[in-house]
């Protein structure tokens, strides 16, 4: 894949959206698949607890964003070992000028979130008639 297609943006300390918190809630980076085919560059990021309704993706200033929002979860009985730490997930890409922006699919299945960036078709050379007037 050539970077001119989707180029990660650096990880930066910074808050997940530009309002203030009321609460402090943990954000993580998913982990991410990006592959390339002649027709389209797919994203596959992993969001675990992430239902369809908290996920939101959004495409600002050759920007995409990829934020999942999880529910928290209370565990029933008493927590004997937990590794698992909840929170939010945000991921940012720039998208290059030859994504399709208006045919961008998205679908989210067993925490597996998968976006669909199609490319342009390249214009074509069109030979135009000319008609005796």
């Amino acid at each position: 894949m050539s970077n001119q297609d989707l180029k990660a943006q650096p990880k930066t300390p910074h808050a997940a959206s530009t309002e203030e918190a009321t609460k402090a809630e943990n954000y993580f980076s998913p982990l991410v698949d990006i592959f390339e085919t002649p027709e389209a560059v797919i994203v596959i990021a992993d969001v675990p607890g992430v239902s369809q309704e908290n996920v939101e993706i959004s495409l600002d200033d050759n920007i995409l964003t990829i934020h999942g929002k999880m529910t928290d979860q209370q565990p029933v009985g008493r927590v004997i070992l937990e590794e698992y730490e909840s929170g939010h997930y945000m991921r940012k890409f720039t998208v290059a000028e030859t994504i399709d922006r208006e045919k961008i699919e998205a679908s989210l299945a067993g925490g597996v979130l998968k976006v669909m960036l199609p490319k342009q078709v390249p214009v074509q050379p069109k030979k135009i008639e000319v008609k005796m007037g």
